[in-house]
Formats: C-alpha cells, structure tokens, sequence
C-alpha cells in the first residue's frame, strides 16, 4: 500500500497523479474499515478524501494552515498527517477525536466542533500573519451546511472587506447532517447546471492534458484554463462581497483540484473555490442514504448491515410528544437548526409539515423565529441541543426572555454526551439558562415526567426549557398525560436525616446509590427554576445534611441554587454539591466520564460514608 510510506504529507509532494489516485483510494477503504469497527463521521470523510489528498499535495502542511470546519470530514487529514495508527482509537477514551483539535496535531490548525467556525478563525490567522511580517498560506474548508450559519456569512463579509490573502474551499455536497436548506443553497443548485459550468469542467480536463506537452503549450493552456474558471456569473453573491470565486469544479476530480489549487493558492487577496462532491462518496449504501451514514454505528463494511439499535431513544419520546400534541393544539409550531434527525422529529415533519421548519446551522435565527411566533400568536418550541444552544444566548435573553414570551426550548444531550467530547457536553445549559429572568428550567426522570412537562409549557407560558438527556428511556402509550403541579418536586424516598436532591439523568445515579437504603433520602428535583420552595425549605430545616447531584457544572447550577434558598433562609444543614468540576473532559463513555468527575452512584456511596451514614461503599 502506498499509505505505508506515507509518514506525513510531505511524502505526498513528489507522487505522481496516479499515485495520489491510489492514494485516495486506500483513504477511502482506511476510513471504511476504521468507521466499521469503531463507528464515526463515515460519510462526510469520504466524500472529502479526493480534496484533502490535494490539499496536503499541493500545500505544506502544518506552516501553511489547512483549517476544516466542523472538523467531522478531516478522517483523511488525520492519516496523512501521521495518525493513521491510531485511528481505530478515535472517539474512544484516550483516543483521537472526532474533529480536528490543536493539542492533538500540530497540523491540526483549529479546535472545533460546532460549524461556521473557519473562516472568522482564517481571518484572524491572516491579520496575524501579516502583522508579523510572515507568509504561509491559510486555507479554510468549509462545507456540510456550515455556510447557512450566520457567523460564516458575517465573516465573508469581513473577509471581503479586509482583502487579507486566503482560500476558502467550498465543499458543497447539497447536505449538512439533514439536506441543506435556505437561499444560498438554491444558488448553489442554479450554478451547478448552469451551461458555462459544464464549458468550465471541459476546459479545465482539456487543460490537463497539456501536461504530457511541451512546457510552453502546457503554461499557455493553464493561463487560459485559470482564467476561464473565474466565475462569469454577474449574479454571484460571493463577488458581490468582493471574494474572488472560481469553479464550481469536480471535488472527486484529483487531476482537476491538484491542477487549480496549484494555480490559485498564491492570488492576492481572498478567494473562494467551489468544489462538488458527493457526501459518502465511494460506498454505495452510504451514498444512498447519506443521512444515516453521517454518524455510523460500529458495521459490516460490505453490507451496511448494523445491530439493531436498542431501546426507545429521549429524543424519539420528544418527537412524539410534539406529534401528539400538535394534533391538540393548531399553534404549537416546531424550529430546528437542521437537527432533525438528531432530535426526533423526522416523523413530526412528515406529520405536520406546515407546522415545522429547519432553519439550517443558525442558533440564533432558530430562537428569535421562535421569539417572532410567539409574538404573534404561536407556540414555538425550538428543538436544540444543548451545547449548540449556548450560541443563542443572547437571544434567548433579549429576543424570548425580556418580555417573557412563551417559547419552550426542548434541549437535547443534557449532559455529557461521550464519543464527540468537549466541544458537545451539554454541562452548562443549567447555569446561563437560571441566570435569565422569567425562565423556568425542568428536568424530567422518564418519558412521562417529560411529557407532562411539555404540556404543562404550553399552559405556564413564557420561557421554558425542558433538559434531557442523551440515551434511552422508557416508551408510553398514546395520550399518556399525568398531571403535574408546576415547580413540583416528588419524594422517592422519605427521610430527615441525609437527604439527596437529583433531577434527570443524575437521579439515575442517586436511585443506585440508595437503592436498599431506607434511611436516605430522595428527592425528584425535577425543577430547577423555580425551585420547590416548601419542599426544600423543610428539608433544610429538618435534614442534618443535602447532598446535591447534577449532570452539570458545579459552578452555577442546580447545587448552587440550593445553596443560594438555603442561604437565604438562614438554613444551614451540611450541603455536599456533587457535579462537574471546573474543566473540560474529553471524549469517551459517558459513565467513565461521570466517575471521574464524582457523579455516579459510586461517589454518591463514598459522600454518604463521609457523612457519617453506615452504608457499603461499595456497589
């Protein structure tokens, strides 16, 4: 195998167009084979396999900075770049990452894991290398709906304003995780079947053939090709703003990316290549069906075939929940950011098509549409997961929250999430959202609890958010609805002497932990705000201790809340806050992770022991 000799991309430099083919091609099985042991971003690594092979020919990785947004497309990268041995590591604890990340590689230009990241990155890159005196050449590869975000289209903006010297590969393959949406990606269409488009891929193919000629005829063609690829289109958007545009051309083409990156990589100011490829490119049940081949589950490489997923999924129960009552109430209207797979309402969509709407890779927009619904008479219910609600806080609190509009927030991968680390644990939702006023904050146990705090949502009114995690639970049948008092919390097992407070997938934990311990107890904090005041303040007065456990940060979340009642009240039983501590963890199980940070029943056993209570410590 040609990979076999290739310790970094510098061995790359000297192959010959058939030897990158050859090359593409082991990446392609390399990635197949890792992504069927071990799961991972399949479908997006293999439809950029051809563009990250000429990348790494044609620049000089790791001075000339190759960054990639969302990162989830950059398998190849990673083996070129001297991991390949480790790749049936990735995702796993101790492992490579999921995405590209600077402690990892020196190649790896950027940490990343939400989308639209790259080019304001690229930009401040270029005001750093000009400002000292430097050259290197900055590439960003954006793609997989990345450009539906805002934060991509206001740094274009800038980038065309400033004129600092960069590429910025577009690689469109029509998807993000769902099929891209929006107006841009219309354009995207129209360009694609344009008729000077099908004359540029001639000339460039024409072009390359001018290489087994004199060198005189093959630099006449290629001043010729270069300038034929520079796009005539009068109606480009990415002219308009000033960024130099060239293509579309074909991304699986190696010959034809090899032979315009050389030609465009050392253009004075901005430029924007156009590359088409096919997300999960090679592997035909992955082109087929390129959404369910984002994210692969462990598989038989040849077939396709996977086990059977297991269980009823939070994200399946809120689905359903929305279905059901949508069907109740004609105002209830459904807003992602093109999770919708992800957050379980392929069937809502198809149910209540008129009653639902992605807004592609853009926090922001998804919250305020809902803040603009809500005024005028709907109830929105903005699907998101928590970590990429963190980029609608300001939203949430001036658009929702300033005048207590009634928009509930279904907040997905509560808490750490596992294989996709840092960038994805969903830990800190709990201590910006209980900073707003007017927000309420709910953390259901089981698909029940769920559903009747939905449901209790619409009829509370203004900001709601209602936490779950990532994982399973249990399935109910149609027209379940249990009452449920607002703000309520629920004894699971009376004491007053040692009392646990746990919500959500903590009361998992807290469940284990007293499990045959009738003299602890436990308490169903299912709200955060408001908090049960009665309830705690008992507690506070009868309980020689609290212990706290929260699949959140310490700092700020639901144990701080507590202390904060407790302190308030002049109540001052011993209180131990168990949850995340104040760093950032990287990928692996989350129930390895939860021991670490001293959340599991485990731990919840060793503080109980501390406090004087006779249990085994261990479980």
């Amino acid at each position: 195998m040609l990979l076999d000799r290739i310790n970094g991309p510098e061995d790359l430099k000297n192959l010959t167009r058939e030897e990158l083919s050859q090359v593409a091609q082991e990446l392609r099985q390399e990635i197949i084979q890792v992504c069927a042991e071990s799961g991972g971003h399949l479908a997006s690594s293999l439809g950029a396999v051809e563009l990250i092979t000429a990348l790494h020919h044609v620049f000089d990785s790791p001075r000339d900075r190759l960054l990639f947004d969302v990162g989830h497309q950059a398998y190849a990268h990673k083996i070129l770049t001297g991991r390949r041995k480790q790749m049936p590591t990735i995702r796993k604890e101790g492992g490579l990452s999921g995405f590209t990340k600077v402690s990892e590689s020196e190649h790896d230009a950027i940490t990343v894991g939400h989308a639209s990241t790259s080019l304001a990155n690229a930009l401040g890159m270029a005001f750093a290398r000009d400002a000292l005196g430097q050259n290197y050449n900055i590439v960003a590869v954006i793609g997989d709906g990345s450009l539906t975000g805002g934060m991509a289209l206001a740094a274009i903006n800038q980038i065309g304003y400033q004129q600092k010297r960069m590429l910025i590969i577009l690689n469109d393959n029509e998807m993000s995780i769902s099929e891209n949406v929006g107006a841009l990606n219309r354009y995207m269409r129209t360009l694609q079947i344009q008729r000077w488009f099908q004359d540029v891929e001639d000339a460039g193919k024409k072009a390359l053939q001018a290489f087994s000629r004199p060198l005189a005829q093959m630099v006449s063609r290629a001043k010729d090709s270069a300038r034929n690829f520079f796009d005539p289109a009068s109606d480009n958007p990415f002219k308009a703003m000033n960024v130099r545009y060239v293509g579309p051309i074909d991304g699986h083409d190696l010959g034809q990316l090899v032979y315009v990156l050389s030609k465009i990589k050392d253009l004075e100011g901005p430029t924007m290549l156009h590359v088409v490829t096919k997300k999960g490119k090679g592997l035909e049940y992955a082109e087929k069906d390129p959404i369910k081949w984002h994210g692969a589950v462990p598989h038989d490489p040849k077939t396709g075939t996977a086990p059977a997923s297991k269980g009823y999924s939070w994200s399946s129960a809120f689905g359903d929940a929305m279905i059901e009552l949508a069907k109740e109430d004609p105002r209830l209207f459904v807003i992602t950011p093109a999770m919708r797979e992800g957050s379980g309402l392929v069937k809502y969509s198809q149910t209540h098509p008129h009653r639902y709407t992605d807004v592609g890779i853009a926090e922001d927009v998804a919250v305020t549409v809902g803040a603009g619904m809500a005024l005028q008479g709907l109830k929105p219910v903005v699907a998101i997961y928590s970590t990429f609600l963190q980029r609608g806080f300001d939203q949430v609190l001036h658009d929702v929250a300033i005048e207590n509009l009634p928009v509930i927030f279904a907040i997905d991968r509560g808490g750490m999430v596992g294989a996709d680390g840092a960038t994805h644990h969903g830990v800190f939702d709990i201590a910006y959202l209980r900073s707003i006023p007017n927000m309420s904050i709910a953390l259901p146990k089981d698909t029940s609890e769920m559903r009747a705090m939905f449901r209790g949502a619409l009829k509370h009114g203004g900001p709601v958010a209602i936490r779950y995690p990532r994982g399973n639970t249990d399935q109910v049948a149609e027209g379940t609805w249990p009452e449920m008092e607002w703000g309520s919390w629920e004894w699971l097992n009376p004491s007053e002497d040692v009392v646990i407070l746990a919500g959500g997938k903590a009361l998992e934990y807290a469940r284990k932990a007293v499990k045959d311990l009738p003299g602890v107890g436990l308490v169903n904090a299912r709200f955060v705000k408001p908090l049960d005041h009665n309830m705690l303040e008992s507690i506070g007065r009868t309980a020689r201790a609290i212990i706290t456990v929260e699949d959140h940060q310490k700092m700020g979340g639901f144990g701080s809340a507590v202390l904060e009642f407790l302190a308030e009240r002049g109540l001052t039983p011993k209180v131990r806050v168990l949850g995340i501590p104040d760093q950032f963890f990287d990928h692996a199980e989350v129930s390895s992770i939860h021991a670490q940070a001293g959340i599991d029943a485990q731990a919840i056993r060793t503080v109980l022991a501390e406090l004087g209570v006779d249990v085994p410590i261990e479980i």
